[in-house]
């Protein structure tokens, strides 16, 4: 009698926007690789990349993916519920290429969206929403603690798409309150998750202990003994006013502390962090007051966040290591915001105690680190430790469905 042979799990695609340089993105598919141990896992985005040169992984188009062969799709995490083609094309170019497509398309919304199109080879207006269809599915398809709070800003048909995708989730959760409530309103279900990014500091703290001790980080350490706030702000930020006020708000901030100032880039795709602003922060400042951090490799971002005395900025993932490391954070609001609903300030609320700043506006940002500052490091480490906790149990509730 032929001995049975043992069921074989099918692969786990991880789908996400980790196909460009944005720290958050990158970080997903590790956590996921390290809290799904002993998996085949396929990398997978809208345009086939290769951003191992930053810690990423190399990644494949979901478009191109042949089927129909037995898969999981997961859905990794990130703000990919609101994340149009346009905007998702755009954010794939190089820089140079991205500007010439703004200043051509941007005030073309139709002949944007067919560019759109062409670019990333599927017609679907919000790309990183993928249903069944989208990759020749059998297996299970799973959205793991994905953000969209600009949501009441999509038009009727995008949410239309959105709603048809999620509707065939065998599991959707979502890392914020004001996400759940809007897809609640659509009649859609979604379980509260906090990002998987609260477990960088488990999966992967000697990694990041390693990254410490050589490269940048260790120079940096090296001439900033008395500690550092971790700085980084986006390009929304650029205007001159906005320069100013901020720039006097860090440095007065830091020398009120005793701490040093770095600025860090969270991202170089375009429209995320612009390294001429970062120069022009430095000339506003006397000499030697600010460093910029030269780095743009995953881990060392991880390092320098983990090595810091507090995280400031206007990256979301920024603010989540810091948290997952116990340490003050403060984000900040840009200055065009408005009323519109902000990612960072809608994490902070769902997950974060009062007694730490959530967003401040840049005029605001002196006060918001000296009150960062003075929290006590074992409520922080208990803020960590409790959503480290959320996470496990969310995700145990959907890696029950993976079983072959």
């Amino acid at each position: 009698m032929d001995t049975p042979k043992p069921a074989v799990s099918p692969p786990l695609v991880l789908f996400g926007a980790f196909d460009r340089h944005n720290f958050g993105d990158l970080l997903f598919p590790h956590l996921m690789t390290a809290l799904l141990p002993g998996r085949a896992f396929e990398f997978a985005g809208l345009a086939e990349r290769d951003l191992r040169t930053f810690g990423g992984h190399r990644v494949g188009a979901l478009a191109a993916r042949q089927g129909p062969r037995p898969a999981h799709l997961i859905h990794v995490g990130g703000e990919l519920l609101t994340c149009n083609a346009w905007q998702a094309a755009v954010m794939l170019l190089e820089p140079a290429v991205a500007a010439a497509a703004v200043a051509r398309y941007d005030d073309d919304p139709v002949a944007a969206a067919d560019w759109a199109a062409r670019q990333l080879g599927t017609a679907r207006s919000l790309p990183y929403v993928a249903g069944r269809d989208a990759a020749a599915l059998s297996g299970r398809l799973i959205f793991n603690a994905v953000g969209g709070v600009e949501w009441t800003l999509l038009s009727g048909a995008q949410r239309a798409e959105a709603r048809a995708a999620l509707r065939q989730a065998d599991w959707l959760s979502v890392r914020d309150h004001v996400t759940r409530d809007a897809l609640r309103r659509e009649g859609i279900e979604a379980a509260l998750c906090p990002d998987p990014a609260v477990m960088v500091a488990d999966c992967f703290g000697e990694v990041i202990r390693r990254r410490q001790r050589q490269g940048a980080v260790k120079a940096l350490l090296e001439t900033c003994p008395q500690g550092y706030l971790a700085c980084q702000f986006s390009a929304d930020f650029g205007d001159d006013a906005t320069l100013d006020v901020l720039a006097q708000g860090l440095f007065r901030a830091s020398a009120e502390a005793g701490l040093g100032l770095v600025l860090f880039r969270a991202g170089s795709a375009p429209w995320h962090d612009d390294p001429e602003l970062y120069g022009k922060v430095q000339r506003r400042l006397p000499p030697g007051t600010v460093r910029v951090f030269p780095s743009l490799h995953l881990w060392d971002i991880c390092a320098l966040i983990a090595a810091s005395r507090g995280a400031v900025g206007s990256s979301l993932h920024g603010r989540i290591v810091a948290l997952a490391h116990g340490l003050p954070r403060v984000s900040l609001i840009p200055p065009q915001q408005g009323a519109r609903p902000l990612k960072t300030a809608a994490f902070a609320e769902t997950w974060e105690p009062d007694t730490l700043p959530r967003s401040v506006t840049v005029d605001g940002v002196e006060q918001a680190v000296m009150r960062a500052l003075a929290v006590p490091a074992e409520g922080l480490r208990e803020t960590a430790a409790s959503l480290r906790e959320r996470y496990l149990q969310s995700q145990a509730q959907w890696t029950g469905l993976l079983m072959p």
